[in-house]
């Protein structure tokens, strides 16, 4: 039996696989390890869900290292295959073998005839619904600025109107940056702040950005030492008629 989830990504909010390969260990109660890590030395039998093409060329050779050293001690869910003579390898040494879909099972039963054909389930890791809140608030910034302790100034404010409300954050991404574990871990905090009224809306266009700022009664906008007159966000916002709550010094 496996005994581990292996991925190369595992930001679900940036992977699909990673996001596939986080809904597949929950459901069999197993953790989910990276492939290419200490951590992974720990286990006997892991899956290898993966797709080659994302790897870098030195984490594949150093799967190539490891496939070598654990022959017939892995299994493999593949989601693509492009011919490689390392998936080749990957493919003999492998002790199950699954695969995502009936092109992949065609091109590969020849090769292993025991493979599985499966499919990938729809991978929304929070349906919900949004809730028909008396207060709207809409946040939208740099996925690096994401000031906490002022959102908890925000939670005051909101609770003292005894109004419901919830709040939709957008976020953008600033040139050589990305949605790194201490973004995940910061929303999860605005989770916690806000008892999940809260929506995550990703990376807007700026026809839904302005059909946000139409349709909230705030945005809230923080920043390192307050507002400045050319920040384009809420100069767009005060532009469609939307208050704006934000943070200010003496500049």
């Amino acid at each position: 039996m496996i005994d581990c989830i292996a991925g190369y990504h595992l930001n679900a909010w940036t992977c699909g696989i990673a996001k596939f390969n986080a809904i597949l260990a929950a459901r069999l109660e197993l953790p989910v390890v990276r492939i290419g890590s200490a951590e992974l030395n720990r286990y006997r039998c892991p899956l290898l869900s993966l797709k080659m093409s994302e790897f870098s060329a030195e984490d594949a050779l150093a799967l190539d290292t490891w496939i070598e050293r654990h022959d017939g001690e892995f299994d493999l869910f593949l989601h693509a295959f492009e011919s490689t003579a390392l998936e080749k390898r990957m493919l003999r040494a492998a002790a199950r073998v699954t695969c995502g879909n009936r092109e992949l099972y065609e091109q590969l039963k020849a090769g292993r005839p025991d493979i599985v054909e499966a499919f990938c389930p729809g991978t929304l890791l929070n349906p919900q619904r949004f809730d028909d809140t008396e207060l709207r608030v809409f946040t939208f910034g740099m996925a690096h600025k994401i000031r906490v302790p002022l959102y908890r100034k925000l939670r005051d404010l909101l609770d003292a109107t005894g109004k419901t409300y919830s709040v939709f954050v957008s976020t953008a991404l600033h040139e050589n940056t990305s949605f790194d574990d201490s973004f995940v871990v910061r929303f999860e905090e605005l989770q916690s702040i806000f008892n999940g009224q809260i929506y995550f809306m990703g990376y807007l266009s700026d026809t839904a950005v302005f059909n946000h700022l139409v349709d909230c009664n705030f945005l809230a906008a923080f920043f390192e030492k307050g507002l400045r007159a050319n920040n384009t966000t809420v100069n767009a916002a005060m532009e469609v008629g939307c208050a704006v709550i934000t943070n200010l010094d003496e500049h």
